[in-house]
């Protein structure tokens, strides 16, 4: 699920290039630079790069923002910081956030993520069993944001039931939660215990605290 990158460039960086370099892509992909990764991790929720071929994106825009009301109920709902969920709402709008465009960057990468938390299938489908949208499909989150917000609060319950009473380092519970909801409990879990995150991680945290000022603020209301 993971695979971070700065947001620069921003949308220009979705533009149609040959599909051998997405096969190329692939190859050197590989794992995530999470400092010491699980043996075992389960699946994290969302990816936050995607390499520079597919198709083109589309136009308009999107704000995190917009959704601060289902973010509010759902954090709650959930037990978890509205703050924490609208900041990786933030930390996940480095793509056009367009069910047409999702659906058909599925056919470059089957793995892709999809909605506006970016969460992929396995997460998806771990999260809602016995949940109140367990009859749901993945497939929907892209044309159903609130979904994809509940998702998202509700794997990010998950995460903190993993983590344990005791922290060591210096990473906050909600930075901790941050990063299992990119790189996965296996990998939080490794941070929890004080392990350095790697490169990929830290580029996350480090959006994460950039975001967590306006995330505030945007579920203040």
């Amino acid at each position: 699920m993971v695979k971070a990158e700065r947001r620069r460039g921003g949308r220009a960086r979705w533009l149609v290039l040959p599909v051998v370099a997405l096969a190329a892509w692939g190859c050197v992909r590989g794992g995530s630079d999470t400092g010491s990764p699980a043996r075992t991790p389960a699946p994290s929720a969302s990816a936050s790069a995607e390499p520079s071929a597919g198709p083109s994106a589309p136009s308009g825009t999107y704000d995190p923002a917009a959704y601060a009301p289902p973010v509010r109920k759902y954090a709650k709902q959930a037990g978890v910081s509205p703050q924490l969920l609208m900041a990786i709402l933030y930390n996940e709008d480095y793509k056009p956030h367009d069910p047409a465009f999702e659906r058909s960057w599925q056919k470059y990468k089957p793995d892709a993520a999809f909605g506006i938390a970016n969460m992929h299938r396995a997460a998806f489908d771990q999260t809602k069993r016995g949940r109140d949208f367990s009859a749901r499909k993945w497939e929907e989150l892209p044309d159903d944001r609130a979904l994809a917000v509940e998702a998202a609060a509700w794997y990010l319950h998950d995460m903190s039931a993993q983590l344990p009473s005791h922290l060591t380092g210096s990473l906050s519970r909600d930075e901790l939660m941050a990063l299992g909801y990119n790189a996965g409990g296996g990998n939080m879990a490794a941070f929890a215990r004080g392990v350095k995150p790697g490169s990929q991680a830290s580029d996350y945290l480090t959006r994460l605290r950039d975001n967590w000022k306006k995330a505030g603020t945007a579920v203040a209301g």
